[in-house]
């Protein structure tokens, strides 16, 4: 009877743990978040403001491709900023509440130095993240490595900002990589392309971009 017994706790005890890790690999960064609709009206587009549009982004088939010289432009005269090709998420900036960015991203070999997801707005300084490609690895600014290897392939990336929290968690492929507090309350939205970053930037920068969303709580 005692073995009987034994035998029926072992079963429950790995089915438990079967059904726990089912959940851990089915949660996707995603779940509890309602999905934000975006028109083309909510992709406004920055590029070197003496070029035309067409000799640094093009959109086909569903999937945007952004590039920029590191001696180009910036996006408006006036600017002090380094070039950009991006597209600003517009109509959906935020001060409070949870959000996220997903997209799938595709970087080239050689393209280094780059900026490719910021989300902008901060209490000091022009952003709160900045995810920046160096030969093919993924870094917060130029400090925390976030993921390597990511040159010639597609990989999705989410962002979510938790600004009651004051917190960001980043995505790779699903798996969480990098948590870091924000940089305090502003007027606050998402950024994807490229955008030179101000030393060791690499001649020549793309990033192309598929299926980007927004989400919230």
């Amino acid at each position: 009877m005692k073995g009987s017994n034994c035998y029926r706790v072992l079963i429950i005890v790995a089915v438990v743990c079967l059904n726990h890790q089912l959940l851990i690999c089915g949660a996707d960064p995603t779940d509890g978040f309602t999905r934000v609709p975006l028109t083309d009206e909510n992709f406004d587009l920055q590029k070197p403001y003496n070029m035309p549009l067409s000799q640094r982004y093009n959109y086909s088939d569903g999937v945007r491709s952004f590039w920029v010289y590191n001696k180009d432009k910036p996006f408006k005269p006036d600017s002090g900023t380094r070039p950009r090709t991006e597209v600003r998420i517009k109509g959906h900036d935020y001060s409070s509440g949870i959000w996220q960015f997903e997209g799938y991203a595709f970087v080239p070999t050689g393209t280094s130095g780059v900026t490719i997801v910021q989300i902008h707005g901060a209490a000091e300084g022009a952003t709160t993240l900045q995810l920046r490609i160096y030969d093919g690895n993924m870094r917060y600014y130029r400090y925390n490595l976030v993921a390597t290897d990511l040159y010639d392939k597609w990989f999705r990336v989410n962002g979510i900002h938790d600004v009651g929290k004051g917190k960001i968690t980043v995505f790779i492929d699903g798996e969480e990589k990098f948590v870091v507090n924000d940089q305090g309350p502003g007027d606050l939205y998402f950024k994807c392309g490229v955008y030179a970053a101000p030393a060791k930037s690499s001649n020549f920068m793309e990033s192309r971009w598929r299926d980007i969303k927004l989400f919230k709580k």
